[in-house]
């Protein structure tokens, strides 16, 4: 399997990282009868660690979709290989800055990452 598959399951467990922190980083005790509102009700780096959680999510479809386009079309695996390993580094990065509240970082982190996938759905062209 290529490193730009593994990079694929990365993404996809990444976003359930910020969900055990966004339930274990809070004062209060976490209630699994109503997750949704108990993370909506969070503070503080409990909040942003669900606000991370959410973006994962959102990523993760254009960044798998993206890999898989270019897998199929036998783009160049070096060059696809690094800019998934990029996109990865770019949601690590995302999450740190995010945790830590430091807002401009996270943004120039998404954006490395949203062009790294651009960047791969266009290898096979």
């Amino acid at each position: 399997m290529t490193l730009a598959l593994w990079c694929v399951l990365i993404a996809a467990l990444l976003p359930y990282v910020a969900t055990g922190i966004a339930k274990f980083a809070t004062r209060d005790r976490y209630d699994n009868r109503d997750p949704r509102a108990f993370l909506d009700r969070q503070t503080g780096i409990a909040r942003r660690a669900d606000n991370a959680q959410k973006n994962g999510f959102e990523a993760f479809p254009f960044f798998a979709a993206a890999v898989i386009v270019a897998e199929i079309l036998n783009a160049p695996q070096d060059r696809l290989d690094v800019l998934a390993a990029i996109f990865i580094a770019a949601r690590l990065a995302y999450l740190a800055f995010y945790l830590a509240d430091w807002h401009g970082p996270r943004s120039i982190a998404w954006l490395i990452g949203i062009v790294a996938c651009i960047t791969i759905f266009a290898l096979g062209a």
